[in-house]
């Protein structure tokens, strides 16, 4: 050890006096000279850093530090995310699923909670021109969180209860879906954005009243441990036949606006359907073999199959982006075709729900949060325009719901209870909602009123659900 010490420091130490010298000669050169005209950018920081004392200099460092985009960044992810996890936290005790509570988190980081009780520190934070990263990074999480959504669609339970469940699924999407449109007439002229087409304000008003949170319903059922039960496999089948046509729907109205006609327009959705095609008939069977048999089987994911998954997914995605409806659609589908060998599905949702979940989906939360004003709903009108929305809304998923179980033979109960489950909007109602306000369809007041339909038929989906199993319980 002692040789080593003295070979230590004759070696550093004659690196440090070889640069001192070095550092010498050049303080003995004379600075570079600015050609005449020519003007120095100096930081604001030296300018003022004999005029200013310690602390003043090294809080201005500060500041200008959080300002600058990464760092910007960074601060709104830690506020996202510590916010989202005590909200989510807070609900789940609550009985709430903890995504209704990172939902209302996003809500209380916009300019209606945050923004109102302290604005500068608000602006700050989420400066509207330090959005983009955020945005893009929701996008992300929004088509990770799709990909998982198809990984977690299970078709074997579809096609033992097809008849039923298509009926019930399609109902509950075509009476709300009548509601929605009826609604629009009436809402056309204040709550749309200027420009927006009727047909496409229309739709997207019908699709955001009739859509079903499929995930949100799928832990709900497992939460209360009925997922196996006859109520709970038929609530699935149900919602996932109801949420496959509604995102098929919604691929129809997202390209309608961003085509100059209807002509092109068909175009681009018969090349989606062809991609569709292409997917099921070609691509699907011969995934197995370019992921790996092996590796399908493998205890553990092979980093190198995760790695073609992930470049799958994002091929898909980009596909259908190009196709003009949406990278989401494109991650969707690539989780409908991934091989359902032994337990390569569940391992690929495990990894994808952990990163989503956790990191991605509360990024997507705050920023529609951003975009919801309550604020906005100034007047009574407005607030009873917004009520008007929940009750059609309820009415309209709950009740189509209802009345289709009952023509099936379900009792009373049943119907009921299948009718709270599928009234669950949440996270697909959040997405639905920020493709209408990006193709400047839905004006941002009403974009609010929706976000709040969403919250408020979600919350009661679990208290609803309590209240006709205890009158079961009690018959």
């Amino acid at each position: 050890m002692p040789r080593a010490a003295h070979r230590y420091l004759i070696v550093v130490g004659l690196c440090l006096l070889g640069a001192g010298f070095i550092l010498y000669l050049g303080n003995q050169r004379l600075a570079p000279q600015l050609s005449p005209g020519a003007n120095v950018e100096r930081s604001p920081i030296v300018a003022q850093a004999g005029q200013t004392s310690l602390e003043v200099s090294v809080a201005q460092r500060l500041l200008e530090n959080a300002a600058d985009p990464l760092g910007r960044f960074f601060l709104q992810l830690v506020v996202i995310l510590v916010v989202s996890n005590r909200i989510g936290r807070l609900f789940t005790r609550c009985g709430q699923p903890a995504v209704v509570g990172e939902m209302m988190a996003g809500i209380l980081l916009g300019p209606s909670l945050f923004g109102f009780l302290a604005p500068n520190i608000f602006h700050f934070v989420f400066a509207a021109s330090s959005l983009e990263p955020l945005r893009l990074l929701s996008q992300v999480g929004v088509c990770l969180f799709m990909f998982a959504v198809g990984l977690e669609s299970d078709w074997t339970e579809l096609r033992s209860k097809a008849s039923t469940a298509i009926l019930i699924g399609h109902a509950g999407i075509a009476l709300p879906s009548l509601l929605g449109v009826g609604l629009a007439f009436f809402l056309y002229d204040s709550l749309a954005q200027p420009g927006a087409h009727f047909i496409d304000f229309a739709l997207f008003v019908a699709i955001s009243i009739s859509i079903t949170a499929f995930p949100v319903l799928v832990r709900i059922l497992q939460d209360r441990r009925i997922l196996t039960t006859a109520l709970g496999q038929m609530a699935a089948a149900s919602a996932a036949v109801g949420d496959a046509t509604a995102w098929a729907f919604l691929a129809l109205i997202v390209a309608l606006p961003k085509s100059a006609d209807f002509r092109s327009a068909g175009v681009c959705l018969s090349l989606a359907i062809l991609f569709v095609v292409i997917m099921f008939g070609l691509v699907r069977p011969r995934l197995p073999k370019l992921l790996g048999e092996k590796a399908l089987e493998h205890s553990k994911l092979p980093k190198g199959t995760l790695a073609i998954v992930v470049c799958f997914v994002l091929i898909a995605a980009l596909t259908t982006q190009l196709l003009g409806i949406h990278a989401l659609f494109g991650a969707f589908l690539a989780g409908l075709v991934m091989p359902n060998v032994g337990s390569f599905r569940e391992k690929l949702v495990i990894r994808v729900e952990n990163l989503s979940s956790v990191f991605l989906l509360p990024v997507f939360f705050a920023f529609s949060g951003l975009r919801t004003q309550v604020g906005l709903l100034q007047s009574g009108t407005d607030w009873a325009i917004c009520l008007l929305i929940i009750a059609v809304a309820i009415a309209g998923k709950l009740g189509g719901t209802v009345m289709t179980a009952r023509m099936e033979g379900m009792s009373w109960r049943e119907s009921l209870q299948l009718g709270a489950l599928m009234n669950t909007r949440g996270l697909m109602e959040l997405i639905a909602l920020n493709l209408g306000y990006e193709l400047h369809i839905l004006s941002q007041r009403l974009f609010s009123m929706l976000v709040i339909m969403a919250l408020v038929t979600t919350i009661m989906t679990g208290p609803l659900l309590s209240l006709f199993q205890q009158k079961r319980a009690a018959a």
